[in-house]
């Protein structure tokens, strides 16, 4: 894991390299809604970031916290727009197009939902930065680069710490129907622990009917010695669950919260794998600015990865302050 002043350090430095690039003075953006958040203000560039997030899902608060920052600390207004349907998100990202906003942050959950409109902007001279889903159809759709983690090298690290913790029959608590990231976490997971890994789903807008699922699962199959969630909220009431259905089923998760932090210290979840979301709302407006003003591009063409990295009982208690500031 990265030690925690490395974030911090590359907030610093992000402004100072981007001072040497050249600024035309011109404003070619328009505003996003009324109601969205907005970092940055009086920018030189307008940038709309349009994610997949459920309202009040943490992880994407901090994906938003990230972009809101890099927003604030180049000077750059940002208007961030999420929701989970993803003809309503390509509906975002055609209001954006419409706007004539500088640039585009997207996630792609669902990529064929959203080719035409990550498409229309390309060709309407609009950057496009792909982020967390989606990467490998980025490219393919004219984005200049994706910023997130290689869902299956993911998926393949929690599988070799749920082996290495003695699991082999692991069930995969997938919360988001049609979202091919999670699939690739499964199947991964199911490469690095070299046994069986079944996949569950469960609905991320119904956590109570998601406890009850899982709880279900273990109940019917009391071999399942390990349970892997992909999203923080999920194991938490994966933990809930195991102690409904009597089960001795480990716990482990993709991503944080303060829950899964505390799940962590307390022993009832026994690790994260954290892909460092605020990097995937910051980063992204470091590269449309460089691109704005400079011409740059990053990565060669390659995604810039953001994880894994696991947070587990040797590192937690490091982790824990900067969760609890909205940045990991």
């Amino acid at each position: 894991m990265p030690a925690p002043r490395r974030l911090l350090a590359f907030a610093l430095a992000a402004p100072l390299l981007l001072a040497s690039c050249t600024t035309d003075g011109g404003d070619n953006g328009g505003g996003g809604s009324a109601d969205a958040g907005g970092g940055g203000g009086d920018g030189d560039l307008t940038i709309t970031v349009v994610t997949h997030g459920s309202a009040g899902d943490a992880f994407w608060d901090v994906v938003q916290n990230g972009a809101e920052a890099a927003g604030e600390d180049l000077g750059v207004d940002v208007d961030y727009q999420s929701d989970g349907d993803p003809q309503r998100q390509a509906q975002l990202i055609d209001a954006a197009v419409n706007q004539g906003v500088d640039g585009i942050v997207v996630s792609m959950a669902n990529p064929d939902a959203l080719q035409e409109s990550v498409e229309a902007a390309v060709s309407a001279g609009i950057p496009v930065v792909t982020i967390n889903s989606g990467g490998d159809r980025s490219a393919e759709f004219g984005a200049i680069g994706h910023v997130g983690q290689d869902e299956t090298i993911a998926g393949e690290g929690a599988g070799r710490e749920l082996a290495a913790d003695g699991a082999r029959n692991v069930l995969c608590v997938i919360h988001e129907a049609g979202n091919i990231g999670h699939e690739q976490r499964c199947a991964g997971a199911a490469t690095g622990l070299g046994a069986t890994v079944t996949p569950l789903q469960v609905d991320i807008n119904d956590l109570t009917g998601a406890q009850s699922t899982i709880t279900s699962q273990l109940q019917s199959d009391p071999t399942i010695d390990a349970v892997l969630a992909l999203n923080s909220a999920v194991a938490a009431v994966a933990v809930e669950s195991a102690q409904d259905a009597g089960s001795d089923a480990s716990i482990a998760t993709f991503d944080l919260n303060q829950d899964v932090i505390t799940g962590i210290q307390d022993g009832s979840i026994a690790f994260a794998v954290d892909q460092q979301q605020f990097e995937q709302g910051y980063l992204p407006i470091v590269m449309l600015k460089l691109y704005a003003e400079n011409l740059n591009t990053v990565g060669g063409g390659q995604p810039v990865l953001t994880g894994p990295g696991i947070v587990d009982a040797t590192n937690v208690d490091e982790i824990a302050d900067l969760a609890s500031a909205g940045t990991r």
